[in-house]
């Protein structure tokens, strides 16, 4: 069941990146809310509502990874892939659709947006390349004796 080992670690990914994204640009750093064209309490909703989807990407994530365990499929560097797929996509989809195409937020307000995007959408395009390198990629020879790959 590789797919299932992807699919477990994109779920993981898309959840780790929208709880860091909301815990530390949305509650720590204060930057923006998930939808800033409104009031400040309709932009703490829509954080809710984001943060409520982050968890549900990681609880679903863990049901079936936990499947995968159960039934001694798990393919380790497949979830790592996917969670790196994940977390990147979920970067890049942010970055260019939510902040750029609809304008829902901006990464931050009163500065020179361009070294924020940059780094905010490259993290994220590095990630997917990354993942996919670990996806396509020739397996470890070690991990090959071992049976794991």
């Amino acid at each position: 069941m590789p797919g299932r080992s992807v699919g477990a670690g994109v779920l993981l990914g898309i959840g780790v990146a929208s709880f860091l994204d909301e815990t530390v640009f949305h509650q720590i750093l204060h930057w923006h809310h998930f939808y800033d064209r409104s009031t400040s309490d309709v932009g703490l909703v829509s954080d809710g509502f984001f943060h409520a989807g982050g968890w549900l990407a990681i609880v679903v994530g863990l049901f079936w990874f936990a499947d995968l365990q159960r039934r001694r499929t798990t393919v380790p560097r497949r979830v790592w892939a996917g969670g790196l797929i994940g977390w990147g996509a979920f970067q890049v989809y942010d970055g260019l659709v939510q902040h750029k195409a609809m304008g829902l937020h901006q990464i931050r307000y009163g500065v020179d947006l361009l070294p924020y995007d940059l780094a905010w959408d490259l993290s994220g395009a590095l990630g997917v390349v990354v993942g996919i390198a670990l996806l396509f990629g020739p397996a470890h020879p070690i991990a090959e004796r071992h049976g794991s790959s």
